[in-house]
């Protein structure tokens, strides 16, 4: 079998203008149109057609390369800038503008409110298609890593320690400027160098130990990110916060904190998930991981549907209560008090300041340590001890709305829902982690990449590229 041959110096009949380098139903043309369609006021970018002196390039171009980079994993702006030189479709969007790197991260930098604005301009929108409801809504968290690296952690002591160092340093070439001849010139520029780098690491030092505050340790490099534990090890990093719609998978909200756990973060995000659909949800479901009592408790007394597992009702095969565990234990809410399996009355014994638990004892604890079971139920010597949480009505709510049918068919969609936009960021887009740093920076970057999944999958719901933007074009004709 011949073999073909490529020929450089073969004549071809290019393109007569940029319109025509990419087809009618190229998927750069959706994301040409979702632009578009939000409109540049709305994201609050600042358009000044009439606008005198350099020149500097058209605003919403710069943010239609931005999502388009972001949605296929290019995320850096070197090689951005390398695509607007040689990659087709980027050079359709951008009209053949040719920002250098420089330019590019300037614009994302400079406008993290900008790309805030788009997912929330893009779920309003899927609420105009119909492809978000907002009536169920999931929650979930995953660590991703920070723009810095673990070994700039370091605490109070050791901050204290390289202060006193470069203090000293200071004070050695201070000397040293004095002491140098004239005629040696080179030895004076170099030790004035050194003497800038050297104010510039002490005033780095003094300003991280006055942001430590109460924080054992912080990062140098980006004061912001936590150390935290994930399953590639521990590392600088910050925990990314997402709600999806039930209907189509569609993220309504994302947020970046620094808290290691989840613990208590539903409240927050429930809230501002409600405030990009712009009306309350009915039922909010998360994993183990979001449970405690105090903070969904005013959830719960919204009215809302709250679906929540407690650790042992996220076990796979959950254990059987013994026959002296608490449940075993009937409570009394009138007297306030528990009556153990063999009758006996436990009252109301103290709580601790500060403490959301309530402890219960026997008056009299010989009559537990006469008991036939003492050394099974317990082998306390003053007895059995209760603890009842403060919310614990809260807490049996949320038990029994877990085990309703109902809920557990919800919570069985809550892990193809929610887990997946997290897949496609971190394997689909190699995110691997974050570009900029600082939570407004990392709140940024987590919205753009929620509004290129979010992209991804409109493109898939309203059936291709042409009906998308026939779509977007009647939303807004």
């Amino acid at each position: 079998m011949a073999y073909e041959y490529g020929n450089r110096e073969q004549i071809t009949f290019s393109p007569d203008s940029i319109e025509k380098y990419v087809l009618e139903d190229d998927p750069v043309r959706a994301y040409d149109a979702f632009i578009d369609a939000l409109g540049a006021n709305s994201l609050g970018l600042s358009i000044e057609p009439d606008k005198t002196g350099n020149s500097t390039y058209d605003p919403v171009s710069m943010l239609k390369i931005l999502i388009y980079g972001y949605s296929y994993g290019w995320r850096s702006s070197r090689k951005l800038e390398h695509a607007l030189h040689h990659n087709l479709s980027f050079i359709w969007l951008s009209g053949g503008l040719k920002p250098d790197y420089k330019t590019i991260a300037n614009f994302r930098k400079n406008n993290k409110q900008v790309l805030k604005n788009v997912l929330k301009r893009c779920v309003r929108m899927c609420i105009r298609l119909d492809l978000i409801e907002g009536n169920v809504l999931f929650f979930d968290g995953s660590k991703i890593r920070a723009n810095a690296g673990n070994s700039q952690t370091k605490n109070k002591e050791t901050l204290e320690k390289l202060l006193k160092h470069t203090g000293q340093r200071i004070d050695h070439l201070l000397e040293n400027c004095q002491q140098v001849d004239d005629q040696e010139q080179d030895s004076f520029i170099k030790m004035n160098k050194e003497l800038q780098s050297k104010e510039r690491l002490h005033k780095k030092i003094s300003g991280l130990i006055e942001e430590m505050k109460e924080e054992t340790t912080i990062n140098g490099t980006d004061p912001e990110s936590k150390i935290m534990k994930g399953r590639q090890g521990s590392h600088s990093s910050y925990n990314g916060q997402i709600s999806v719609d039930d209907l189509h998978g569609l993220i309504v909200s994302v947020d970046t904190v620094n808290d290691v756990i989840d613990k208590n973060q539903l409240d927050s995000q429930v809230e501002q998930a409600e405030e990009n659909i712009d009306k309350p949800c009915q039922t909010i479901c998360a994993d183990a991981g979001y449970s405690s009592v105090d903070a969904l408790k005013p959830l719960v007394d919204s009215e809302r549907t709250v679906i929540v597992p407690n650790n042992k009702q996220a076990q796979k095969e959950p254990e059987a209560p013994g026959l002296f565990d608490k449940e075993k234990f009937k409570y009394d809410p009138h007297n306030d008090s528990y009556t153990c399996p063999e009758g006996k009355t436990l009252y109301r014994s103290s709580q601790a300041k500060g403490s959301n638990k309530i402890t219960y004892r026997m008056t009299n604890y010989r009559d537990c340590l006469s008991c036939a079971y003492y050394g099974k139920c317990t082998s306390a010597k003053k007895g059995r001890t209760i603890y009842r949480l403060v919310n614990e009505a809260t807490q049996q709510q949320l038990v029994e709305t877990y085990e309703k049918d109902t809920s557990k068919q919800i919570y069985k969609r809550r892990k193809m829902k929610v887990e997946l936009p997290f897949g496609h960021i971190k394997r689909n887009l190699g995110v691997g982690s974050f570009l900029l740093r600082g939570l407004a920076g990392i709140n940024a970057e987590l919205n753009l990449l929620a509004s290129c999944f979010n992209m991804a999958r409109l493109i898939s719901l309203l059936g291709g590229v042409k009906p998308m933007i026939q779509k977007l074009g009647q939303i807004n004709g």
